[in-house]
């Protein structure tokens, strides 16, 4: 009677939790061969769980967006030079490339945040300032994939980084053995090693309350990045158009009033003249530096907060695995305590949910990690570009009162 007891099986098939695989893995139904490439481990740091550090730390830089044809110029696209660290060597890969590794990616790791892609666009591909965007929008999407301890270290991140750009066949081998990959889904969570002995092993009470803490956060930076994101966005939009015109037409009230002032052919009314002409130029490039700084200080601040909204996006499903894998262990300590289930199966439950936990807070680890390192060089990089462009306008006003020394 005791052995006939059961966990119950989500109804709901297109719940994150069965879909992920955690559902068949923690009630024991996944089984598969881990190959030792395939194992990833989960340590106990000084924050507490964190994937293994990449032992071979690398990064890549995205260059030269090039447009380039295929069919005899039937065809056009643009290609990427991809430049690794590790290796030295050059490919070239297209925007529908990166989304092949994105989309086997965020199949194979359903607990950890795969970064989103700069989004698709069917008009203006190529033109000028969409390219630049979109390279930058990479940019930062590679950054990450790189920073990451598991997903810089997947065979089919490094299938896509060093297979030459040349070499077809070579592609498509890769890219069948990874769209091949058995450990994903259920068998994903066979791969992980979790510390083992005294004082490893997890509170659920306090993972349940971390996760929800977690939850709470992200919410919260979700909000506010939101809200940070429409008013850069106004504030651009503000420069480029309202300030410019604004400060442009005091140049030209300026400029009117010297047109004005040279009627009058006095010799030694000729120098104020002048400096009133220059002070109208001064307003006028001034006006200029207003249009041209968002593109230095506000963009990059806005492709930083779309890349991490792709991750905010992530971590509900995330968390809902890790959630689904805590009531399954409630449910079967409730069995056991009725004698409707062997403390054995219990406990085995309870181990493989244990994996799904460190696993996930390894993940929110390695998030807060990388948001405190981006962030700070961010809003340095917003500051110093602020401090150079008032330094600018400063310059402009100061040219412009010299000119009336010598009047």
């Amino acid at each position: 009677a005791k052995s006939s007891a059961t966990v119950s099986r989500n109804l709901n098939r297109f719940s994150t939790f069965v879909k992920s695989g955690g559902e068949a893995f923690v009630l024991g139904e996944a089984s598969g061969f881990v190959k030792d490439g395939d194992k990833l481990c989960v340590v106990l740091g000084p924050r507490g769980p964190e994937w293994q550090e990449n032992p071979y730390p690398f990064q890549c830089s995205i260059e030269d967006p090039t447009k380039q044809t295929k069919f005899k110029g039937m065809k056009s696209y643009i290609a990427y030079k991809l430049v690794p660290s590790h290796t030295g060597q050059q490919v070239h890969r297209r925007y529908k490339h990166f989304d092949w590794l994105y989309g086997r990616l965020a199949e194979k790791f359903p607990v950890i945040s795969v970064p989103h892609l700069p989004e698709k666009q069917a008009t203006g591909r190529f033109e000028e300032d969409f390219i630049s965007k979109r390279r930058k929008g990479l940019a930062w999407w590679m950054d990450h994939m790189c920073s990451h301890p598991v997903l810089a270290q997947c065979d089919a991140f490094q299938h896509f980084l060093t297979c030459p750009s040349t070499d077809e066949k070579a592609w498509k081998q890769g890219k069948r053995k990874a769209e091949k990959d058995e450990m994903v889904g259920a068998n994903f969570f066979l791969t992980i090693s979790v510390p083992t002995g005294p004082g490893a092993s997890l509170d659920l009470q306090e993972v349940e309350s971390q996760v929800d803490g977690f939850k709470a956060f992200t919410k919260k930076m979700d909000e506010s990045a939101l809200q940070l994101n429409h008013t850069a966005n106004e504030f651009a939009r503000k420069q480029v158009t309202g300030f410019k015109k604004e400060y442009q037409k005091v140049g030209h009230s300026f400029k009117c009033l010297s047109q004005a002032f040279e009627l009058d052919q006095q010799a030694f009314s000729a120098g104020l003249n002048q400096a009133i002409a220059f002070t109208a130029d001064a307003y006028d490039a001034i006006g200029d530096l207003f249009a041209d700084q968002p593109r230095q200080d506000l963009d990059p601040v806005m492709d930083l907060l779309a890349l991490y909204q792709g991750h905010l996006a992530n971590f509900p499903d995330i968390i809902h695995v890790q959630k689904g894998a805590l009531t399954k262990v409630k449910e079967s300590k409730r069995h056991v305590e009725e004698g409707k289930m062997e403390l054995q199966k219990a406990e085995g439950i309870q181990e493989r949910c244990n994996i799904i936990s460190f696993a996930t807070l390894a993940e929110i680890n390695h998030f807060h990690k990388i948001r405190v390192r981006d962030f700070k060089s961010q809003m340095q990089h917003f500051l110093q570009q602020q401090i150079l462009f008032f330094q600018k306008v400063t310059q402009k006003l100061e040219e412009a009162l010299h000119k009336y020394d010598s009047v």
